[in-house]
């Protein structure tokens, strides 16, 4: 919480939701942008299976239209990382991702969030019948179609369950020699 805005450690506001870094990076500096300044920024498939490999990506910018009123942060929740030289309050890692059908994946655009850091909940104010509604509509994004991009794709397990291959489980313990080669 060092690099948050303190008046943002509790905060409600409309989601506006990016599909992915393409559609952010398309949309953001649009002044035609369903967003204010107590919008919560949402950016989706940006995680370990929907951006293979969790590149640094989650680094919201502020919309252009946002930034002109002097407005210097918002909230921004993604499955995405970054990288710890930014800035903001922003919520990262959120797992299950996107790509897997974490909640993240049902936020829509005008849903309210709520961040309550000192009580360690954030939130998407949806009824149950509405999330469940939202899950039998979804589909996911198409995998890669081969070689280490698929594998990573199929086999990473997802950040709450440590971010690594399922089928190195059980197989860590050993030190590599310093002089392994």
């Amino acid at each position: 919480v060092s690099a948050a805005s303190k008046h943002l450690l509790q905060h409600s506001g409309p989601a506006c939701v990016f599909k992915d870094i393409d559609d952010y990076k398309d949309r953001i500096d649009d002044d035609d942008l369903d967003c204010d300044e107590n919008s919560v920024l949402i950016l989706q498939n940006c995680g370990l299976r929907g951006y293979p490999g969790m590149a640094e990506v989650g680094n919201m910018a502020l919309p252009a239209k946002i930034l002109k009123k002097g407005i210097e942060d918002m909230v921004r929740i993604s499955d995405a990382r970054m990288s710890g030289t930014a800035f903001g309050t922003c919520i990262l890692h959120v797992s299950p991702e996107s790509a897997v059908g974490g909640i993240i994946s049902h936020v829509r655009d005008g849903d309210v969030i709520t961040l309550d850091v000192n009580a360690r909940t954030v939130s998407v104010d949806i009824s149950e019948e509405e999330l469940e509604k939202r899950k039998l509509n979804w589909t996911p994004p198409p995998p890669p179609q081969s070689g280490y991009a698929r594998l990573f794709h199929d086999r990473i397990e997802g950040p709450e369950l440590g971010a690594d291959f399922d089928f190195l489980k059980g197989c860590r313990g050993s030190d590599v020699p310093k002089y392994s080669h």
